[in-house]
């Protein structure tokens, strides 16, 4: 099977999407961006494969219709497929950590170093499986934020216990899980794939009936080869890949496309994302027709609201949650990432309100992000939101308040998709380049 593979290198997230040649989207992949783009391209890629190939497994299973439940087995299935993903980076993470510990500066305890970092992932695989289980919380799906929240608590244990010195432990993490994430994960996506299922199959009674016949299932969809047949690149990190210029769009013209193919009706696009925020105006066909973005100040971006959490002590994921609480948004003067740390402990001094706090600063990212768009030409039907920032409920809120008071009644079009906009409009220039089609990048 042809597939295009648009990524979209973001300052904080790097992602990808798999197109095939209908035009529909089969696969979706995530990674957290690191100094090594290249590393984050690799990565984000092989998760759309991975996204792809459980795209092929619910065709494939659609045949066992009534012998399972195909939802519940899917999930099922990819639960176990993250555990041997996890389990096999944790393998890595332990050599290189041991590896560390060779030189002079451990001659006296690395013996005991090893013994601790042994026993620190004993723990880390035991309680694997249940970080996986079904229904299970975790703040991120990413390796380095797993491991590193249970290793850094586990340590401090065993740490105790050998009478290690905790930092000992902490700074062989640090410099080994640098190297860890800058390498994808090895092995054969196939081999885990097998593993994942002969695991379901041998614990999951519900589908033990219909076991040959889910295994013949996907057996037949990892046969199917997802060939990358054209790949475009696109976003924050995009200079740094070794990729032609033929293989290369800006972001302007990658979130223009992609929001079009979301919704063909969209004249006006809104960007935000983790280093800029874009204003974009594109005609009937997704061609860019008149743009503006913020100058080189990260005010109003997702790195700003990553140094408010920071500031107040709270997760990025916290922050919108937490301004919904508002009734009585402050009024916040000024959005510059400087400046924040001292308005915000002086605001909390006079006894404001946290959610008051957060609601206004919500508020004045989207009056900035309002006047880019301005000058861009305004706001007209439809509107399409993208982003990171477009998942965040007290941002959807102002916007939807801040446009109505500006605009009046716009369609406002919000994807549950929309952090892979850029990406999707990269693999559909992919496409086209492919295809020979005339793509408007010369906008």
């Amino acid at each position: 099977m042809k597939t295009f593979v648009g990524i979209d290198l973001g300052s904080t997230t790097t992602k990808a999407v798999l197109l095939d040649e209908d035009h529909k989207v089969i696969g979706h992949g995530i990674t957290n961006s690191r100094s090594n783009y290249a590393t984050a391209a690799r990565v984000a890629s092989q998760e759309a494969r991975v996204d792809g190939q459980f795209t092929l497994f619910r065709r494939a299973l659609t045949a066992a219709h009534g012998l399972i439940d195909l939802d519940t087995f899917l999930g099922t299935l990819e639960r176990a497929f993250r555990l041997e993903q996890f389990l096999e980076q944790l393998d890595d993470l332990e050599q290189t950590c041991i590896g560390q510990i060779q030189g002079e500066r451990f001659a006296k305890v690395a013996s005991g170093v090893k013994d601790s970092l042994g026993e620190v992932f004993r723990r880390l695989r035991t309680e694997a499986p249940e970080l996986y289980a079904p229904g299970a919380k975790r703040k991120s799906d990413f390796f380095r934020d797993i491991a590193g929240s249970r290793y850094h608590a586990h340590a401090e244990e065993v740490a105790r216990d050998a009478n290690l010195p905790y930092d000992l432990l902490l700074n062989v993490y640090d410099k080994s899980i640098i190297e860890v994430e800058n390498r994808p994960p090895a092995g054969e996506l196939s081999d885990k794939f097998r593993r994942a299922l002969g695991r379901v199959l041998k614990t999951d009674d519900s589908v033990k009936s219909a076991a040959a016949d889910i295994q013949k299932m996907i057996e037949d969809a990892l046969a199917v080869d997802l060939e990358e047949t054209y790949l475009v690149g696109t976003g924050y990190g995009r200079v740094t890949l070794p990729f032609s210029k033929e293989h290369i769009r800006s972001e302007i013209l990658c979130h223009g496309l992609g929001a079009h193919l979301m919704y063909p009706q969209t004249r006006t696009v809104l960007d935000i994302g983790g280093q800029d925020t874009k204003g974009i105006q594109i005609d009937e066909h997704g061609i860019v027709a008149n743009f503006q973005m913020n100058d080189r100040c990260a005010a109003g971006c997702g790195r700003y609201l990553g140094y408010i959490a920071d500031e107040m002590n709270m997760g990025l994921h916290e922050l919108g949650p937490m301004a919904m609480k508002s009734d009585k948004p402050a009024r916040i003067n000024s959005t510059c990432t400087v400046f924040a740390g001292a308005e915000l402990r002086d605001r909390l001094s006079l006894g404001e309100k946290r959610e008051d706090i957060l609601a206004g600063l919500h508020r004045a990212i989207i009056l900035r992000a309002i006047s880019i768009i301005s000058r861009s030409g305004g706001v007209t039907n439809e509107f399409t939101f993208t982003g990171g920032v477009a998942k965040n409920e007290a941002a959807v809120r102002e916007l939807r308040k801040v446009i109505k008071e500006n605009y009046g009644d716009v369609v406002i079009n919000i994807n549950p998709d929309s952090i892979y906009t850029g990406a999707l409009g990269a693999a559909e220039f992919a496409r086209r380049a492919h295809s020979g089609q005339a793509d408007g990048s010369e906008a």
